[in-house]
């Protein structure tokens, strides 16, 4: 409001000039759109990397934001009022994006704008349906044929929280010289914060030993590829501190698929995860999937993956008590529904943190009846790593960029998992 202390016209006119000129700089300190602290520090903003592209979906109760980068960059996230609104400001040269796609879903972003705030720096703007806070954020280098990316995920939260939020991010800024403070990447498999107890996770590079599973044309067998994924990604689980991590086989060992369940079972797994990385005779077919056990196959070529992978050993499969046939059937039958709609939020939840990172198959969550998912007790999925047959998947493959980008993600996504698991009411 202006008042007036009955200076006459010209005095009251100075004053709400005045007034007019403070009220822009509390804005600007609360949207961070000074240019202290986004100068580039090498220099200027001509190394700045471009925003090439940006995209948002969204749900009742989650949302994803991917900005396309030329090269990493600094970014900062601030929560405003009036309305509420979620800010994300990268460091960059600027932006060719004149209408971005519309919101893909419908959910707690209602719409969004990308436009080059001043020089230096573009900003992002999530308009909330809802209050939300954001999950986790991250920027990933580019590897291959993708893109560097900086990915903001948003879940639903509580007006309070929201508001409290908007807050401190004001006071933030206004101790920041009126910039938000530069946020830093959230570390893969952490941002759900400490579970009670640490689940079990066990992680199955798939083959080994006298089975070199699917081979490249280049000599590379399916066999390394995964043994090397499943290391770095029992490596980040344990760095995390949520997780016990075991590994099916740490070296170049033989395994029988019924041995592999049989380890999960006996220790009582909370996850299982098989790392395959398979060939198809369609040489075009490439990306990654993830897979749940259901003996209907998604498709014919899901159908011949399950048959090529299970023919690498014969089992016979469960062996039931002799007492009591009917009951154990029954029992064994509710355990394995209840596992097998785990195994599906969890196939979801890694899904959701590749698809962003890497090439994914179309439909990537999949069904096959792979026998190595057959535990009745254990959540099981399968991780189709890409194809051996394909050129871009097999260079892929052996780059350790690649590896990790991967990796980061499947942390990621064993972290959304057990937090939805906790997020869930007990039945």
């Amino acid at each position: 409001m202006f008042n007036s202390d009955g200076t006459g016209l010209a005095g009251r006119f100075c004053q709400m000039l005045a007034a007019l000129l403070l009220g822009l700089v509390l804005a600007q300190q609360a949207l961070g759109q000074t240019t202290t602290g986004l100068d580039d520090p090498r220099g200027g903003i001509s190394t700045l990397p471009d925003v090439l592209d940006a995209r948002v979906t969204a749900t009742p109760e989650r949302a994803r934001l991917i900005l396309d980068l030329s090269g990493p960059t600094e970014f900062a996230i601030v929560s405003l009022s009036g309305p509420d609104r979620i800010a994300v400001d990268v460091k960059s040269t600027g932006t060719a994006i004149a209408v971005p796609p519309d919101v893909a879903g419908g959910g707690i972003v209602s719409r969004y704008a990308v436009e080059l705030a001043e020089p230096g720096r573009v900003r992002t703007t999530l308009e909330l349906a809802a209050p939300s806070q954001v999950q986790q954020a991250y920027i990933l280098d580019a590897v291959g044929d993708q893109p560097a990316r900086l990915v903001v995920d948003l879940i639903a939260d509580t007006a309070e929280n929201f508001a409290q939020r908007v807050a401190a991010d004001l006071a933030a800024s206004a101790a920041n010289q009126g910039v938000p403070p530069s946020a830093l990447s959230t570390d893969p498999g952490t941002h759900g914060g400490d579970l009670e107890v640490r689940p079990l996770v066990v992680i199955d590079p798939g083959h080994g030993g006298i089975d070199n599973g699917a081979s490249a044309p280049n000599g590379v067998h399916e066999k390394d590829i995964t043994l090397a994924f499943a290391v770095d990604l029992q490596k980040l689980l344990v760095e995390s501190g949520r997780y016990d991590v075991a590994l099916t086989r740490e070296d170049d060992t033989y395994l029988t698929l019924n041995q592999r369940v049989a380890l999960a079972r006996a220790n009582k797994a909370d996850l299982f995860i098989s790392l395959h990385a398979d060939t198809f005779q369609q040489p075009e077919i490439r990306g990654a999937s993830v897979y749940t056990r259901d003996e209907k196959a998604t498709d014919v070529l899901d159908k011949v993956l399950a048959e090529n992978e299970n023919k690498y050993d014969i089992v016979a499969g469960f062996t039931l008590p002799s007492t009591e046939p009917v009951v154990v059937d029954i029992l064994v039958d509710l355990m394995r529904r209840e596992m097998r709609k785990s195994s599906f939020i969890a196939a979801q939840a890694l899904v959701h943190q590749l698809e962003p990172s890497v090439t994914m198959r179309r439909f990537p969550v999949r069904q096959a009846d792979f026998f190595v998912l057959q535990a009745p007790d254990v959540p099981s999925i399968l991780v189709e790593l890409g194809f051996l047959s394909n050129a871009a998947d097999i260079a892929n493959l052996q780059k350790s960029d690649w590896r990790q980008r991967v990796v980061q993600a499947l942390a990621r996504g064993v972290a959304d998992y057990f937090d939805t698991l906790r997020a869930t009411p007990a039945p």
